[in-house]
């Protein structure tokens, strides 16, 4: 019989315990609605030693009010438990992109992306983060991602279809259209 290590022990006694489906899920909406309270100041802020603060005790009880309500709901804890790992994968290829793009870089030269490779990974990250959660979310007992999938290769000559495709086309055809050129071009001059 093989022995399994210490530390695969300990992880299986916090998956007993309920901290991946209560404690760790709990925390991370508590902390991302808190620091949205915080940067947003929704409940307006108080006078406190001469400086505006935020009304942190009542941002902390909305935060922890709606991180109850959400390990309350099994959905959506195993929502958050299945793109949760797949979101991290995300930025662990694109760190490995940043650090591929960087080896072609000299020591003290900035490593960034800028202009159109910028946005073309901002919208690839988008619409890898959309496909993310749309294979988390089940419809019918499937996930969006595969229904929607089906739905297209099944009815893709359908009218509907169609539709979507020329309302795509044209929002990239006035997207384009009505770019602002003017200040593109003032911006490249002053580089």
């Amino acid at each position: 019989m093989a022995e399994t290590s210490v530390f695969r022990d300990v992880l299986s006694f916090f998956e007993r315990l309920g901290v991946y489906d209560v404690v760790l899920p709990f925390l991370l909406v508590f902390v991302i609605f808190f620091a949205i309270l915080e940067r947003t100041k929704v409940f307006g802020t108080e006078e406190f030693s001469g400086k505006s603060v935020s009304k942190k005790n009542l941002n902390a009880m909305v935060a922890f009010v709606v991180a109850f309500l959400v390990i309350a709901s099994s959905k959506m804890v195993a929502i958050i438990n299945e793109s949760m790992p797949n979101i991290v994968l995300l930025v662990l290829v694109s760190v490995s992109f940043l650090l591929l793009i960087g080896t072609f870089y000299k020591e003290g030269e900035d490593v960034y992306l800028t202009g159109g490779w910028r946005t073309f990974m901002m919208v690839l990250m988008f619409i890898g983060v959309v496909a993310i959660f749309a294979h988390a979310i089940p419809y019918n007992g499937q996930p969006w991602l595969e229904w929607f999938w089906g739905y297209l290769k099944d009815n893709y000559s359908s009218t509907a279809v169609s539709a979507i495709i020329m309302v795509i086309i044209l929002v990239v055809i006035i997207f384009w259209a009505t770019k602002d050129r003017s200040s593109a071009a003032s911006k490249s001059e002053k580089e």
